[in-house]
């Protein structure tokens, strides 16, 4: 459904050309948005702007390109990259590389839109962590990147509440992208595995994402902010702190 009150809005959604940024998108168009997206492939994206956002000077070219168009007081911080590796072999230039994508590119956004947030008196930043933040094998650069991104998001909920401005977190489980579905065939046991191991019985969707990321943009979502919600089949479950 539409809601007059937010036709025209405009929404920043960072790695929105694919996956859940893709599902995001298109889940904003519904509401009533109008989502600017950038990323480094937007081929078939109205209106996408092509960057490179592990570059801090291309991200902050395709900010001054997007705000051209006045002020954007929703953002979603999407993009994100996981360089997978065990703790021995995680190189220094995968570190590097996740903590520009993960974090600095989140942080760089955040302060090109706040101005018009603030003048605004209202602004919903939604960071996109990961599951992945409570630990996982295989993902040092990663998680440490995607917990980082938990505590900004709280430390940001502390400063900005009083300029109406939300922060919060999502922390994905398994999600059936393109890639997930590359890296875990449909029949292979450790896909099976998987699904096994989510007490919903299945692996999420993007349009599951997509739906949780609606309702933290939401002029009504006014009263939640530093929160963590985990859209994972309640994988988390007896692992996140009650």
């Amino acid at each position: 459904m539409t809601h007059p009150s937010t036709q025209r809005e405009r929404v920043l959604i960072t790695g929105g050309g694919a996956g859940i940024g893709a599902a995001t998108a298109e889940r904003c168009r519904a509401d009533g948005y109008e989502p600017v997206v950038i990323d480094r492939v937007v081929n078939h994206v109205p209106g996408g702007i092509q960057a490179d956002l592990s570059n801090t000077a291309d991200t902050a070219r395709a900010l001054q390109q997007a705000l051209a168009g006045g002020p954007i007081t929703r953002l979603v911080n999407n993009v994100g990259v996981v360089v997978p590796a065990d703790a021995e072999h995680q190189t220094l230039d995968e570190f590097d590389l996740a903590v520009a994508l993960n974090l600095r590119c989140s942080l760089q956004c955040m302060q090109a839109l706040l101005p018009g947030m603030k003048e605004a008196g209202f602004g919903r930043i939604v960071n996109m962590s990961s599951r992945a933040a409570l630990g996982k094998e295989l993902r040092t650069a990663y998680s440490a990147t995607k917990a980082g991104l938990i505590g900004m998001t709280r430390v940001w909920a502390l400063e900005l509440g009083r300029h109406g401005v939300t922060a919060n977190a999502i922390g994905p489980g398994p999600i059936r992208t393109e890639l997930f579905d590359r890296a875990n065939p449909p029949d292979a046991p450790r896909t099976r595995a998987i699904i096994e191991s989510v007490p919903v019985k299945r692996v999420g969707t993007p349009d599951d994402v997509a739906h949780a990321v609606s309702y933290l943009l939401d002029a009504r979502s006014g009263f939640v902010t530093g929160q963590v919600l985990y859209v994972c089949g309640g994988m988390t479950v007896g692992v996140a702190g009650v």
